[in-house]
């Protein structure tokens, strides 16, 4: 645990404490909603930009969360910075994704054990290859057994982390799908990467809020507030 003196152009805690572990949801109004229903004492330590983050306590235990918007840039920035500037060990993503395979329903909990991409992010590192972008393997092995202790079931597996919402290859998503792919969001890559070449913890931890191949959807109020499973797996963790 750090008392925090410093401060970047994106995150200006003013004397409140970052925990080591941090759940991070895309939305700053997910953010919010955690703090305010799990969180003991909890207190807002960013406002910049409107990206909301809190240090509160949960069953005695320090824990951050916070907003990182959408796309692997606002990730990398973000997560860039609590890692490297405010000393984040263990990073939790709570997002929303869309499911890819039959077998996947709506509400159900993905782990993203690794991260294919589309994005360009990692060129940054010049290295002369492909290199796996894998969650922490101590985060992912605790997080099963928080989900088998509470009865709940999750898929684990490979997922998509794509910078295209709206993309124009209308055959990308089933080639995806045919490799196996379990979902889709669009921050993993950033995270994945910073917290490898920082040799911290990372984990991308999933809800299903839309289904690409049936349509089936949720609404944007569910997707803010309604996934408890998720949130509930990743408190334990954190």
């Amino acid at each position: 645990m750090m008392t925090i003196s410093k401060e970047t152009p994106h995150i200006k805690p003013n004397g409140v404490e970052i925990a080591e572990s941090i759940l991070l949801p895309g939305d700053p109004l997910r953010a919010k909603f955690i703090a305010e229903t799990f969180l003991e004492d909890y207190q807002c330590f960013n406002e910049v930009r409107g990206m909301l983050g809190y240090t509160g306590t949960y069953k005695g235990k320090k824990i951050s969360v916070m907003g990182t918007g959408m796309g692997p840039a606002s990730m990398g920035i973000y997560s860039w910075e609590l890692i490297n500037v405010f000393g984040v060990k263990n990073l939790i993503r709570i997002g929303t994704c869309g499911a890819m395979q039959e077998n996947i329903e709506l509400y159900d909990v993905i782990f993203g054990m690794g991260a294919a991409t589309d994005s360009n992010y990692g060129h940054q590192y010049n290295l002369p290859g492909q290199y796996p972008l894998t969650a922490s393997f101590e985060l992912l092995e605790k997080a099963k057994k928080i989900a088998d202790d509470q009865g709940q079931k999750v898929h684990i597996g490979n997922i998509l982390s794509s910078e295209i919402f709206y993309n124009a290859d209308r055959a990308a998503n089933k080639k995806w799908q045919d490799v196996g792919i379990l979902g889709v969001e669009m921050e993993s890559v950033a995270l994945y990467w910073n917290a490898i070449q920082a040799r911290v913890n990372a984990l991308c931890i999933l809800t299903v809020s839309d289904h690409l191949i049936t349509g089936a959807q949720t609404t944007s109020e569910e997707r803010q507030t309604a996934f408890t499973k998720m949130m509930e797996i990743a408190l334990e963790l954190a």
